[in-house]
């Protein structure tokens, strides 16, 4: 099975990100949600999922300053930057930190391809 964490600070694309990856099915399914950074480095260290899809602009901790605590306790964990904002910089910063994939918001229905592919590479 692979889990997901889903990390968004609004409720209606948590949601339809989670309607998308558990309608894909194929061994896909959701393990949590998360609204902030907080919360969801809290719930990544206790439910381990497989892949992290992040948005980055959030309050608080943005997905980059996430990813990189994420990455320094478990350098391997699968994470998919999942943003409507994915500039240059955004992308090169976070395949500096060791995120896997970027992904526009506007390619939703190429989520559960890119969690496929991360888990197959894992």
């Amino acid at each position: 099975m692979i889990t997901a964490l889903i990390v968004d600070d609004e409720s209606d694309i948590r949601m339809l990100i989670r309607m998308i990856v558990e309608t894909a099915n194929n061994g896909l399914a959701v393990s949590g949600e998360a609204a902030d950074g907080d919360e969801a480095l809290q719930m990544w260290r206790s439910d381990h999922p497989v892949v992290v899809i992040l948005d980055n602009r959030m309050p608080g901790l943005t997905g980059l300053e996430v990813a990189e605590q994420m990455l320094a306790e478990e350098p391997d964990q699968s994470i998919i930057l999942f943003s409507a904002y994915l500039d240059t910089e955004t992308i090169n910063h976070a395949s500096r930190i060791g995120i896997k994939r970027c992904l526009d918001k506007t390619r939703i229905d190429q989520l559960p391809g890119e969690m496929w592919a991360l888990a197959k590479s894992a």
